[in-house]
């Protein structure tokens, strides 16, 4: 039964662009990236057990670095990922020192998270090399689909993106199931106890916040290229954080499926209402999402996934 549900979701998943709109096709690749951003996030909170709401600076950063690099000297995308993963992985890693060195942990390591985010968008927004508030623009050309410089219509980045989350998937298995992936819930359940079984704690947690930012940053590259246009009150926006959040959270914290389950009853059901009523009521998306996420902490608490497999095992027996 598995393997036939597998099967059909991945017919389905490859045949998608021609099957429906390109309206339709858009939503998917909105939901595909906030599945991939969110199964970085995943790594620190959901393993980790380290709350961050800051995320958007590193999609921000990867987003604005390499359209620069792409716009200022021509630089492919894919040349530039490679170091926008470093640099951003890098920062991760200084910003989780930063505050783990001090003992930051819980609401006081969060705020610390959301204060980087929001410095870093109050600079964007006065740096002109990187457009300020006039945005950055990546142009459009009207040549052939060119994959080197991520040129291409939606089909090209629904592509990109579902290729994106199934490397990730399969990267984050082979992370749980590695020593890092032990070490990261040990210290999760109780620091304490992890420490005294001889578990760095800190390089644990710098690594996490590495690999967790450098991953998220990827994300950013391939997002900022179908988008074109930057904005930072919109690219670093805490608002972004938390739908980078929401995702696991209602999926299902510390699972490799929850991430993209969760994506794929946010985005898509959020489009839906805004496109139903419009201009009607305004801040309907972040109003479902408060929603949803109160529902979820009364009835759900562990997310939608466990609750799943919990009834399919039932069913079974």
């Amino acid at each position: 039964m598995k393997i036939v549900l597998f099967l059909l979701i991945s017919a389905l998943a490859l045949a998608a662009p021609f099957l429906f709109s390109s309206y339709v096709i858009s939503i998917l690749i909105l939901t595909l990236y906030v599945a991939y951003v969110g199964q970085a996030w995943n790594l620190l909170l959901g393993f980790g057990g380290q709350l961050s709401l800051g995320h958007a600076l590193y999609t921000g950063l990867g987003s604005y670095i390499a359209s620069n690099f792409f716009i200022k000297f021509g630089i492919s995308p894919w040349i530039a990922l490679v170091f926008v993963a470093l640099f951003c992985a890098i920062l991760g890693g200084i910003i989780g020192a930063l505050g783990f060195r001090f003992g930051l942990s819980g609401v006081h390591f969060t705020l610390l998270t959301i204060a980087f985010a929001e410095c870093t968008r109050l600079i964007f927004e006065h740096w002109a090399w990187f457009g300020a508030t006039a945005g950055l623009f990546i142009p459009v050309t009207t040549d052939s689909l060119s994959l080197w410089n991520l040129r291409g219509d939606t089909n090209l980045f629904y592509y990109l993106f579902l290729g994106l989350i199934i490397i990730s998937f399969l990267l984050c298995r082979l992370f749980v199931k590695s020593k890092l992936g032990y070490f990261a819930r040990a210290l999760r359940e109780n620091e304490q106890a992890a420490s005294s079984v001889g578990i760095n704690v800190f390089q644990t947690k710098v690594i996490l916040m590495a690999l967790s930012a450098g991953m998220a940053s990827i994300g950013g590259v391939f997002f900022a290229f179908y988008q074109n246009s930057l904005f930072p009150d919109q690219t670093f926006a805490m608002t972004k954080s938390i739908e980078i959040a929401m995702g696991s959270i209602v999926g299902g914290l510390g699972t490799l499926i929850g991430p993209i389950l969760g994506a794929f009853i946010l985005i898509p059901l959020g489009e839906f209402l805004s496109y139903v009523l419009g201009d009607s009521l305004i801040g309907i998306k972040l109003l479902f999402q408060g929603v949803l996420l109160l529902l979820m902490v009364l009835f759900l608490p562990k997310g939608l996934w466990p609750f799943l497999q919990k009834l399919w095992s039932e069913k079974i027996k």
